[in-house]
């Protein structure tokens, strides 16, 4: 924001609400938003999404989430309608993508756990089409919560699994970390939905870059708070991928990648 004139106590102030992985406390926290009279509303998922457009018909709503129009957010890519626009990450898609990715780099896995959100849009359908092509068994883990985030791995570590992709999701995301720990002490490949994850730690990450995707969702800001109306501004989607292989995580896990694979990755890391 800042780098596009907007610095905070000068021409804009942000309030920061958060709900620390429990969504049950989104609508309360979307109500003091509006009861103090903000300007804008900027959400990430979902379940914060839709909290706000059930708090105000008049705030302008700026969201980022996996499908805007798959989760009836917006009425349309081209004209949003209502008080909402917002950036689409093309989970459905990616999800599957992920899948197709985890299956070329661990061709042995024939077994294969999903870690999905239940709050997000579920890609389960188009995942279970992807596997009967690809010859392997999907197990779906689910969590919603921090806690059952944990209990997931608890289960996951003990259904004879051999390579897991969580899916698109912020409380996922948001226990990234704990989640590339466990799967490294399990010695499961893992890939996951943000590039920087893999550079974080994780094995294999593919999608558009998280930075890129705030950077459209600050455009939309902008233009919002320069006078236009989120029904007129047009759903944006990432456009550019990357494939990101970490070694030292795959040697961690006692893992071989072949040169021709690794060939295909945006960025290696060593």
């Amino acid at each position: 924001m800042k780098a596009i004139g907007w610095e905070e106590g000068r021409n804009v102030r942000f309030l920061f609400v958060w709900a620390n992985g429990r969504n049950e406390r989104m609508p309360a926290l979307a109500g003091e938003l509006v009861d103090q009279n903000v300007d804008l509303i900027l959400s990430f998922g979902d379940p914060a999404i839709r909290a706000a457009q059930h708090a105000t018909q008049a705030i302008p709503i700026v969201g980022m989430t996996d499908d805007m129009i798959g989760s009836a957010l917006a009425a349309s890519m081209a004209r949003p309608g209502g008080n909402t626009t917002g950036v689409s990450i093309l989970a459905s898609e990616l999800d599957v993508k992920r899948l197709e990715i985890l299956r070329e780099f661990v061709p042995q896995a024939l077994r294969i756990a999903v870690l999905a959100d239940p709050t997000t849009i579920s890609t389960w359908a188009q995942l279970m089409s992807a596997a009967r092509e690809l010859g392997v068994e999907l197990v779906r883990f689910e969590a919603q919560s921090p806690e059952e985030i944990g209990r997931a791995l608890d289960a996951i570590a003990r259904a004879q699994i051999e390579a897991v992709n969580v899916l698109a999701s912020p409380l996922l995301q948001g226990a990234r970390f704990q989640i590339i720990d466990r799967m490294r002490d399990r010695r499961l490949p893992t890939i996951y939905q943000w590039p920087e994850t893999a550079e974080e730690g994780g094995l294999l990450a593919y999608g558009p870059r998280i930075l890129l995707c705030y950077r459209h969702v600050v455009s939309l800001v902008d233009k919002v708070l320069r006078g236009a109306k989120p029904a007129d501004l047009p759903i944006e989607q990432p456009t550019k991928f990357e494939l990101v292989v970490n070694l030292k995580t795959a040697s961690a896990l006692g893992m071989t990648i072949s040169p021709t694979l690794l060939l295909r990755a945006d960025e290696v890391i060593e």
